[in-house]
């Protein structure tokens, strides 16, 4: 990839590239009508794919949901649960990605003409997954069949307590496998180490989220269902309504948006619009959106609030607002949703505060591991993520309890294997418990074993972590005067979207520039205008930056010196009329 400006050393340290391939020879600016195009190449769209991305369709890259191991049977148990009119019980996860899940599940069997039933387990009383005790409970309680979404392809023991109980259990996950598999009935889970590796195999949709993996397993149990009859004479409920839960949990999961999660997201969004869901309509509205959502409303408006119901508040609350049909309930919860996600906040920033004095004096090493008694686990995946981004390696945060035992959540960067390193410390036995993909895990911890986890880690990643820092660069899509960054441009380029994980926001080079003004405001945002040589003016703000090398030369940059800008074009639609700004990333002196 060739340098952008020859700057090889930004404010921030880093290099500039272009984002295309290497063997692109391509002049760095954009023709408006190549725009999209050569978004999607830089971005790895094989050139005969072109149309199906600038497009995406669940028809085109659906695929058969028989290339997964067990799926057919776990279809074939649920159709038999249906036609016998049996007990069926969801058991989700308390995040995001475990409440659209288990509402998917949810609507769609009703849909078929069953009443399951949701269960979601406490965060602070009863911790991730299912228990062997939940479970048993439940058999107790009339469950038939139990399934399991987004948690439980390392539930062992929960599993073989519940076989012997006499209850069946299905496993829709997502989350790393080990060599052998927990006793179910069936374990849909495109992350099975005994799945077709393949291009057409489970292996190659790995990146699914469990919401993802679900409405799979949907596409399965309606195919059966048609093969047995049960729609002769009546409509066959429509899975694509659906689309709207699924694209909320993929993007709020930060699932790779590429492939079929690139198609839940774009016609997700599409069904969003319509508002059908009476719940997710409740949420738009106490979310203060005023126009249809997009993928960023996805990770940062909507999914926020259904998190805040597992991290501070109820856990069933994200499930029930996304299943119920009452719209009075539904705007009730919404705004309960709501008000949790501002005590969230609040915690949040004391925890925040606390993890980041502890990192100072870790962040040389490879992973960052912090710890501290009394901090509030429901939001410890959150500041994982914070101090992740501000030291670019590795996070884990752990809680400590009154007991000595420590709940963990980790966050990774691009090209380290996070999940896979704490499944390796749970079977070395440093951890009581622990698991994950490759972005993300969690964990449960002894107090005495933290020191040994530091180490572990240590000598396990530093090699990936060192890679992946040295390979690390800004990279950018085109160069503007500032006068190019428009409303135009930026509807142009969101043509290439969605955008998330795996399929980056475009980011645009303006300038040279001149600074007229800044300040701070917010939460250390530092806000600017700026002028280019060509006499137009430009908004530009850079988030969290107000203390760090980044907001200085922003804040005092002398008037006469310029510089490149780098970042995010985005709709200001505060105004009279929509305008563009610019999100900094990053800037440069000109020399």
């Amino acid at each position: 990839m060739n340098t952008v400006l020859n700057i090889t050393s930004s404010i921030l340290g880093q290099p500039w590239r272009w984002r295309a391939l290497a063997t692109d020879t391509r002049d760095p600016g954009f023709a408006p009508d190549d725009l999209v195009t050569q978004l999607l190449l830089a971005r790895g769209c094989p050139r005969d794919a072109l149309e199906a991305h600038k497009a995406p369709s669940i028809r085109g890259f659906m695929p058969d949901p028989s290339i997964f191991r067990d799926m057919d049977r776990a279809a074939e148990r649920l159709a038999d649960a249906i036609a016998a009119q049996e007990s069926v019980t969801i058991f989700g996860d308390y995040d995001v990605d475990g409440a659209t899940s288990a509402a998917l599940m949810i609507l769609l069997l009703r849909d078929l003409g069953l009443e399951a039933k949701p269960y979601i387990p406490d965060r602070l009383m009863e911790g991730y997954g299912p228990s062997g005790t939940a479970l048993v409970r439940l058999k107790n309680e009339g469950a038939d069949l139990i399934v399991t979404v987004d948690c439980g392809a390392q539930a062992f023991d929960a599993l073989a307590q519940a076989r012997d109980a006499g209850v069946d259990v299905i496993v829709v996950d997502h989350h790393k496998c080990a060599l052998s598999l927990p006793h179910a009935h069936a374990v849909v889970n495109p992350n099975r180490l005994d799945e077709d590796q393949g291009q057409h195999g489970g292996a190659a949709h790995g990146h699914l989220a469990a919401v993802g993996v679900a409405f799979l397993l949907g596409a399965a149990l309606i195919r059966v269902m048609r093969a047995r009859g049960a729609f002769e004479g009546k409509p066959e409920p429509r899975l694509l309504d659906l689309l709207d839960i699924v694209a909320l949990g993929t993007v709020a999961d930060v699932a790779q948006l590429r492939g079929l999660n690139r198609a839940f997201v774009s016609q997700g969004l599409k069904v969003m619009a319509q508002r059908r869901n009476i719940g997710l309509n409740a949420l738009i509205s106490a979310s203060r959106l005023t126009r249809a959502p997009t993928a960023q409303d996805l990770g940062f408006a909507l999914g926020p609030r259904i998190n805040a119901g597992g991290r501070v508040g109820k856990s069933d609350l994200g499930v029930r607002l996304l299943t119920t049909r009452d719209p009075q309930e539904a705007a009730a919860i919404a705004a309960e949703l709501d008000r949790l996600n501002e005590e969230r906040r609040a915690i949040e920033a004391i925890v925040q505060e606390a993890a980041e004095v502890i990192a100072l004096d870790a962040r040389d090493r490879a992973v960052l591991v912090v710890a501290g008694h009394g901090w509030h686990p429901g939001v410890i995946g959150i500041v994982a993520g914070r101090l992740k981004e501000k030291y670019g390696r590795p996070a884990i945060v752990i809680a400590i309890d009154e007991n000595g035992i420590g709940k963990g959540s980790g966050r990774s960067i691009s090209g380290v294997d996070l999940g896979a390193a704490i499944l390796s410390a749970k079977d070395s036995g440093i951890l009581v418990a622990g698991g994950g993909h490759a972005m993300a895990a969690g964990l449960t911890i002894t107090e005495d074993q933290l020191p040994a986890l530091g180490d572990f880690l240590e000598a396990r990643l530093a090699d990936a972590v060192a890679r992946s820092i040295g390979d690390r660069a800004l990279l950018l899509d085109a160069l503007l005067a500032p006068g190019g960054v428009t409303p135009a441009l930026v509807e142009a380029m969101e043509q290439g979207g969605p955008y998330g994980m795996g399929w980056p926001q475009p980011r645009v080079v303006a300038g040279p520039v001149r600074i007229i003004k800044a300040d701070i405001v917010g939460n250390g945002h530092v806000r600017t205008v700026v002028v280019g040589d060509d006499g137009r003016s430009l908004k530009a703000v850079a988030f969290r930056q107000a203390e760090t090398a980044l907001g200085a030369a922003l804040l005092g940059a002398p008037p006469h010196r310029k510089l490149w800008l780098a970042g995010r074009a985005r709709i200001d639609d505060w105004g009279a009329k929509p305008a563009a700004e610019l999100h900094i990333d990053d800037a440069a002196w000109v020399d």
